[in-house]
């Protein structure tokens, strides 16, 4: 017979205790701390018995990691390392309002569209609900797509058994709940024990499926729930956003079956995520080879495992108050001043008097040494108004000294600035071995002031 018994338990990050306490001693959380009953069933009730497995070698398991299904969406596969793994589970999280269910709708379409039968369980959104997003997005619904409104564990999973679903997508997985647990939807025992039992499903030897579990994000953009979870799934996806743009970002946080820190870009339309296919082409404005924009530089950013042209626009005024403003949508403040302060102790220009302020088409962070040198001469060029030739690329580090670095993956920079048209590349001398089948002139400098010479003649 079941009995129940009491336990405390901290929702953030599942550490028991003896008895209440205000601060939890494992996450030093304060006030996470909560009673919760848990059912306790005897073995004999479980019906738990050991099961015997036969010894496989390794030399002769089959691998499910060339066996990949892909979906058509390409920036979707690309972070996916190449296709969706027939026995992986993933899990896929973002803000409120990103569009993550718009985005597995549309992957559960383009899977039926190919053949596979895909079931889309739904904790947040009733049956009605997801149909009208599907009407909304899709051209066509395919009858290879069935859908559950429910938060019981035991119905998805029975479902997807009986209807011998090849995917399954649960949206998400702090609203469902296993009837065998009486603790809340949402809390660590919950969610562990919900996502352990989807991973079961997924792992079959018999019957291998493909799980994608929704997830929910905290105030500080991270995963809800433990960090046992993302260890438990083989791919956890984060889609960041910005409210101002219609830019989508996919990244692998973690991927077995591919490169973890993969990034695929999307843009939100009516019709649903369109895949940018050339990303390079998206973050730049293309205009005539032979103009000169002032204040505009193009780099090479590498997003991922892929180099991608990226252009960094400058805004250079006077300032009529003691403290001129520094501004960078794309970058830490702290990293601009010191770049302001390179330009005019080494590029001998005084800014001390002029608002500085700095973004990216697309409004792409810049995170690498990399784009330094471009950042530096988009500011320089916005102070002198002297535009920048759109057909020249600046990939190189700069450093306090005010001597050129070269950079990480340079060839594979070049050979993308090469593949978009670009005719000249300043680069940090002897940083790479010039590759003689690459078109573009590649000019090697020794400092930031020569650049500033060859480029703007100051």
């Amino acid at each position: 017979m079941s009995k129940s018994s009491k336990s405390f338990r901290c929702r953030e990050c599942g550490h028991e205790t003896v008895g209440y306490m205000g601060k939890c001693p494992a996450c030093q959380n304060w006030n996470t701390i909560e009673e919760i009953e848990v059912l306790k069933t005897g073995a004999k009730s479980k019906g738990i018995a050991p099961v015997k497995r036969d010894l496989i070698k390794l030399s002769n398991v089959k691998s499910q990691n060339s066996e990949r299904v892909k979906t058509g969406l390409s920036e979707f596969d690309r972070v996916m390392g190449g296709g969706i793994v027939k026995d992986s589970v993933t899990i896929l999280t973002a803000k409120p309002g990103a569009w993550k269910s718009t985005l597995l709708l549309q992957v559960a379409q383009r899977l039926a569209d190919i053949g596979h039968k895909v079931l889309y369980a739904s904790g947040e959104e009733s049956e009605s609900q997801i149909k009208s997003r599907a009407d909304r997005i899709l051209k066509r619904i395919d009858d290879n797509i069935y859908v559950i409104s429910t938060t019981i564990l035991e119905e998805i999973t029975s479902q997807a058994s009986i209807l011998d679903v090849d995917f399954l997508i649960v949206d998400s997985i702090q609203t469902v709940v296993s009837a065998e647990l009486t603790s809340r939807p949402g809390s660590p025992t919950q969610t562990m024990e919900c996502a352990n039992t989807l991973v079961e499903l997924a792992k079959n030897p018999v019957r291998p499926r493909v799980v994608f579990i929704v997830g929910q994000m905290t105030k500080d953009d991270e995963l809800a729930g433990v960090r046992a979870l993302e260890h438990l799934v083989d791919t956890v996806l984060v889609m960041s956003t910005d409210d101002e743009q219609e830019l989508r970002m996919l990244m692998a946080t973690k991927n077995r079956y591919g490169a973890t820190g993969e990034v695929g870009f999307f843009e939100m339309t009516e019709e649903g995520m369109v895949s940018i296919d050339n990303p390079s082409a998206h973050f730049m404005t293309v205009r005539d080879g032979d103009t000169k924009v002032i204040g505009s530089a193009l780099t090479v950013i590498k997003e991922g495992t892929r180099p991608i042209i990226l252009e960094v626009e400058s805004l250079v005024s006077q300032s009529y108050t003691p403290y001129p403003s520094r501004v960078g949508e794309c970058i830490r403040r702290e990293h601009l001043n010191t770049l302001i302060s390179l330009l005019e102790e080494r590029g001998k220009l005084n800014l001390y008097d002029k608002n500085v302020v700095i973004k990216t088409t697309g409004g792409i962070a810049l995170r690498e040494p990399s784009s330094n040198l471009a950042i530096i001469t988009s500011i320089a060029s916005s102070l002198k108004a002297i535009g920048l030739p759109v057909d020249t690329i600046f990939l190189a580090d700069v450093s306090l000294t005010g001597e050129l670095r070269g950079i990480p993956m340079l060839k594979s920079r070049l050979k993308e600035a090469d593949r978009m048209g670009f005719k000249v590349a300043y680069i940090a001398k002897d940083s790479i071995k010039i590759d003689k089948e690459l078109s573009i002139d590649v000019r090697e400098c020794n400092t930031l002031k020569e650049v500033l010479a060859k480029v703007l003649n100051i």
